[in-house]
């Protein structure tokens, strides 16, 4: 095979691959955020962390490896009057159908980490499990048509090798607009989002878009659904690169752009880091049924995943006494929570909204104590403070073992986490 073409601006990237490289030794945790306003797809991913500063060279090496005569290139583009990279890949004519085993046994056969086999094989099995539910069939009878070509096994393969070579630990992403119109495909003219895309981004958050074109393509969704952990606004990181990576399309109103911004988590005084995620708060108001109801719709939501349920004694119209139910999820368990939501509470509407919340970093810790060793939860707050609050499952258990009253237990757990030099709970 040909070397792959590498131009100066190739090089220069590089060079900023192994400055990161050595950046990414010393942080903490490193953050890629997806700005994908104009959509993701596949090639528009690749290039975009290639220009963050992932290796071309060692991408097309593992490329290589799996025995496809693809032969990657990168070079400047304009979009709209913003520079972008524009990723190229020449491959021959791929009339061949593959399967998940097959493509599971080319990766096999690549020369890369076992972190970005894990992630590429991932990647797949999504689209298997995706072409599978929208065609009624099992993964086993599943024929990639598109993305079972050369050119998206190698932007798979190639942004998983670029995720590993980056260290990227988390990653968020704006909302994704779909695009509008139709896309013909292999089983003929359909919709946009085309099915299985549709089927790949549920619990993403849709941006609304009337553009007649498709922007985000089952192997962008796939990606989006395997990397990226929350959704929403930019995080608060210390930003060191931002890679961007150019569409095919010229579109009216917005360059075709995916840019990825890297770089490392805001750290305290102590350099631990305080998280971020984004999480989605639902809420409906409630008058009509019992407590009893609303208990057993609590218990429910709690069963569904749901990270907190709480609620609030409101006042609502004609005087009438109400409660206001509350539930914050993540985001990929947004429509399971909402069907229990209206299942279980008879609400006829239900109010959503994106939240980003800090999250203190925790662990847990085992505390001597009359009746051995009990879990404790510590928080690490910026400030360098720890803060230890003894668990309220094993505290239980304890009292209801030995006859004791739980504020005993406590009490004691509390008194034994000051001998060991750590903080009262707050």
């Amino acid at each position: 095979m040909d070397t792959p073409r590498v131009s100066h601006q190739d090089e220069s990237l590089h060079g900023r691959s192994r400055i990161i490289s050595s950046q990414k030794r010393t942080s903490d945790m490193r953050v890629a955020y997806l700005d994908c306003s104009s959509g993701i797809s596949g090639d528009m991913t690749l290039a975009a962390l290639i220009d963050c500063g992932a290796n071309l060279k060692e991408i097309q090496a593992a490329i290589d490896s799996m025995g496809l005569a693809a032969a990657l290139s990168i070079h400047p583009v304009r979009k709209r009057g913003f520079r972008a990279m524009k990723l190229q890949i020449s491959a021959p004519e791929d009339p061949t159908h593959r399967d998940l085993d097959q493509i599971l046994q080319c990766i096999a056969q690549a020369r890369i980490s076992p972190s970005a086999r894990r992630t590429a094989n991932r990647i797949f099995e999504r689209l298997a499990k995706a072409e599978a539910r929208v065609h009624g069939i099992s993964i086993d009878q599943v024929h990639f048509h598109e993305v079972g070509a050369i050119d998206s096994i190698v932007d798979i393969v190639g942004c998983a090798v670029a995720w590993d070579q980056l260290g990227i630990h988390r990653a968020v992403a704006s909302a994704v607009p779909t695009g509008t119109g139709f896309v013909r495909i292999a089983h003929g003219r359909v919709g946009v989002p085309a099915p299985a895309t549709a089927e790949l981004l549920q619990g993403i958050p849709i941006a609304p878009c009337d553009v007649e074109a498709e922007l985000t393509t089952p192997t962008g969704a796939a990606i989006l659904a395997e990397l990226v952990g929350s959704y929403g606004s930019l995080p608060a990181i210390q930003i060191e690169t931002i890679g961007v990576g150019a569409g095919t399309r010229e579109l009216e109103d917005r360059p075709n752009l995916l840019r990825i911004f890297l770089g490392s988590q805001a750290k305290g005084s102590t350099g631990k880091c305080v998280q971020t995620d984004t999480v989605v708060r639902f809420e409906t108001n409630l008058d009509d049924i019992t407590g009893e109801q609303i208990g057993f719709a609590i218990e429910q939501l709690w069963a569904a995943g749901a990270l907190d349920v709480y609620t609030t004694a409101i006042q609502m119209k004609k005087n009438r006494p109400g409660t206001l139910l509350s539930v914050l999820a993540n985001p990929e368990l947004a429509e399971r929570i909402e069907l229990v939501m209206f299942a279980h509470t008879g609400t006829l509407g239900i109010r959503k909204s994106l939240q980003e919340r800090s999250i203190i970093q925790r662990h847990t810790v085992e505390v001597q104590t009359p009746w051995g060793k009990v879990p404790c939860k510590a928080a690490s707050y910026p400030d360098g403070s720890e803060v230890l609050s003894p668990e309220y499952e094993a505290c239980r258990k304890i009292a209801l073992e030995n006859g004791l009253k739980l504020s005993d237990i406590l009490q004691c757990v509390q008194s034994s986490i000051k001998n060991t030099g750590g903080e009262n709970p707050k």
